[in-house]
């Protein structure tokens, strides 16, 4: 059975493009065994062959796992580069959520154009996906589990055995007596993926010995079905998606039918780099767009914003946390806002004759715009001015003294019109979102 990897791998190398080969390596029985078999292979040591490790710095033990993994590779004549992390484990996503998205991140920086990264998942891991998916309540896309091949990075991310059980891997390890990292927290049964592995799985499979092979055949299904679904939201989201803006068609959104809906919001949040929303989430999505005219609803969860203005959705990463008393003293020079955002006057070396005060939105500021008759609220005026409202909130203030002056780029009254031609250039505002 030993012999079984190398000729699956032979195989899988025979059917993809001749592109450099980097494994993912955790030292791990089932990384190792891939690594191995690649490193017996001609055809995969000619494609550049070599190994990444990621030091989470979880463990007591981490660093010698780096050291491992350096005499591993050397005794195989591979190159092999170790990163070291930090994982925030304080975050609300959870441990096991914190260390992938921070391990694929060092594992996207390290990919070389056009290079595909190679994992070690295998038949029994794809089973615990697609259970772990059915249990967060995922449709077609979540049911088919991971991919075996898709963008990732500069490259592709490639999962050469999904077809393989677990105990084809580890009968290699046995039969070539390969050293092996055993992580303790893989046995850690609080962690969602370790208690269906060591508690759920093999009571399943006890009852229903064909329990791993019907949930990968209905992945199978699932896949099929989602490829399906995609050539019809893909084609939806070229109408419904403004390229320059970014933003989404609310009302065309959602009036597409409940299984096109779900992909298409995932989709255009991934590609701004964004999480996803859960289901309790989405239904308030849907909700609000139907919110009257004039209403600026906004849902939040962990990573994102979601604004529905002017019948289009606007999807961010959360807002920098700003004081609300917050104030600078400003002569025209660059000034960094508490948003991020940036002030300064247009032309580069012009100044104020006397500085403003900068602040921020209290409610309900008024100014008289020049030219206008009457005075007017900030409300009104980013309303009719098309300000987006997740802006707003960062949108500089120019006071003299105590009367308000100017509105960022906006708006100024007749006395910050005559201060900025006296310091012969206007204000620029560059918002941080």
């Amino acid at each position: 059975m030993s012999n079984a990897l190398q000729l699956h791998l032979l195989a899988a190398l025979s059917a993809q493009a001749q592109v450099p080969l980097c494994v993912a390596y955790s030292g791990g029985p089932d990384s190792t065994a891939l690594l191995h078999a690649l490193a017996q292979l001609p055809s995969a040591r000619a494609r550049g062959l070599r190994a990444v490790h990621i030091d989470h710095g979880l463990h007591a033990g981490s660093a010698a796992w780096s050291d491992h993994c350096r005499r591993f590779c050397a005794g195989l004549e591979l190159p092999c580069e170790v990163v070291q992390v930090q994982v925030d484990t304080a975050g609300g996503s959870g441990i096991e959520a914190a260390a992938r998205e921070v391990r694929y991140e060092a594992l996207g920086a390290l990919l070389h154009p056009g290079e595909y990264l190679l994992l070690g998942h295998h038949r029994d891991d794809q089973a615990e996906t697609v259970l772990l998916k059915l249990l967060r309540g995922a449709g077609p896309e979540g049911l088919a589990g991971m991919r075996a091949l898709r963008p990732f990075a500069h490259g592709q991310l490639w999962r050469p055995l999904l077809d393989l059980p677990r105990k084809t891997l580890r009968a290699y390890v046995q039969a070539h007596q390969l050293p092996c990292i055993d992580d303790p927290s893989n046995a850690d049964t609080r962690l969602a993926r370790n208690h269906l592995r060591h508690e759920i799985l093999p009571r399943l499979s006890a009852h229903w010995p064909q329990a791993v092979d019907s949930i990968i055949h209905s992945s199978a299904l699932s896949r099929a079905a989602a490829d399906a679904l995609q050539t019809h939201w893909l084609a939806a989201a070229d109408t419904l998606l403004d390229p320059l803006s970014g933003s989404l068609d609310a009302a065309g959104w959602l009036a597409l039918a409940a299984a096109l809906r779900g992909p298409l919001l995932d989709h255009w949040l991934h590609a701004r780099q964004l999480p996803a929303p859960t289901t309790a989430q989405r239904r308030e999505i849907e909700r609000q767009c139907g919110a009257r005219p004039g209403q600026l609803p906004c849902i939040r969860w962990p990573g994102a914003e979601l604004y529905l203005w002017r019948g289009r959705l606007w999807a961010l990463p959360p807002a920098q946390p700003i004081a609300e008393t917050w104030e600078s003293t400003w002569g025209g020079e660059p000034l960094r806002l508490p948003d991020g955002g940036m002030l300064a006057l247009r032309d580069d070396g012009a100044r104020l004759t006397n500085p403003l005060q900068v602040r921020l939105r209290q409610g309900g500021e008024r100014i008289r715009p020049a030219g206008d008759a009457h005075t007017r609220e900030l409300r009104a005026l980013f309303q009719h001015g098309g300000v987006p409202p997740w802006q707003r909130v960062g949108c500089p203030l120019l006071y003299e003294q105590d009367e308000l002056v100017a509105v960022a780029d906006r708006w100024a009254s007749v006395r910050g019109v005559a201060l900025f031609d006296q310091a012969g250039s206007v204000p620029q505002w560059q918002p941080a979102r």
